[in-house]
């Protein structure tokens, strides 16, 4: 990644936790130099210290970048070591869930270009997606930046509407804590039918982790690759009866959970 001009005046990282870390680590291995990088973090892991990027020291005067990766509860006490490099050159992405860009623009001014970022855990092992949307103050250069920053940790997406950031939330922001679920249940689905509980889980793990992957570089859809596993009135279909039922099965759970979810989202923007 063409990354010079982020080299040369410097990016911040306010917060480095394990989606900064993740993040990081991606830029410095895609070339950025580790004397480019400020980390302000109250508690810098020793992986963070070992990798020779500026920890907690003064900051330069316009950074190409800062990036906010603190938790939302952590924003109000975090922002205002920032407020000097509002409303300049200096492009602010922020991936904290649940805070809307006007939050930023009430504390670094309108004219301040911000991005707003939504990754999700996968992230951590280069395989996340992240949805993103500038606001009005963001040139298509700024946002290309911002997606080029982001593309270290995995796919990413642009949205036409920040509105659509909640539901961006229900599905894949909070989407891996059900695919985790489904795991756990598929498991205890299985122990239940008399298989000891380390097998299940090893059984259910890879089958949900290998179904992903097939989904991803198949040709056919998800819809496609579900009728080429189902024989008629054999095993597969028998249990997608039960999975695909209108009223009981996932078609009407997910829906309700998506949307509970996005809702959540909406009502943690508003504050």
């Amino acid at each position: 990644m063409d990354m010079s001009d982020v080299a040369r005046r410097g990016l911040v990282l306010l917060g480095c936790g394990k989606m900064g870390s993740a993040m990081l680590a991606g830029w410095l291995d895609g070339g950025l130099p580790s004397r480019s990088v400020w980390v302000i973090d109250p508690m810098p892991s020793d992986w963070v210290r070992a990798q020779g990027v500026n920890v907690n020291t003064p900051l330069p005067t316009a950074p190409a970048i800062v990036l906010i990766a603190v938790k939302p509860q952590m924003m109000g006490e975090a922002l205002p070591v920032l407020v000097a490099l509002g409303g300049g050159d200096t492009l602010f992405v922020s991936v904290a869930a649940g805070t809307p860009i006007a939050a930023f623009e009430q504390v670094f001014g309108s004219g301040t270009p911000i991005v707003r970022a939504m990754p999700n855990t996968p992230a951590a092992i280069g395989r996340g997606i992240t949805a993103l949307i500038g606001n009005s103050a963001a040139t298509v250069s700024d946002v290309a930046l911002a997606q080029e920053l982001l593309a270290a940790v995995g796919q990413t997406v642009l949205l036409d509407r920040e509105e659509q950031m909640d539901a961006v939330t229900g599905v894949s922001g909070s989407g891996p804590a059900y695919v985790f679920h489904l795991i756990e249940t598929l498991a205890a689905a299985g122990e239940a039918q008399g298989l000891p509980a380390d097998l299940s889980m090893q059984l259910a793990t890879a089958t949900v982790a290998g179904a992903g992957a097939l989904a991803e570089v198949a040709e056919e859809d998800p819809a496609q690759l579900r009728v080429n596993v189902t024989s008629p009135n054999g095993t597969t279909q028998a249990a997608l009866e039960v999975l695909m039922d209108g009223d009981a099965g996932f078609p009407d759970l997910l829906k309700r959970a998506v949307a509970a979810a996005t809702e959540r989202s909406r009502e943690l923007s508003r504050g």
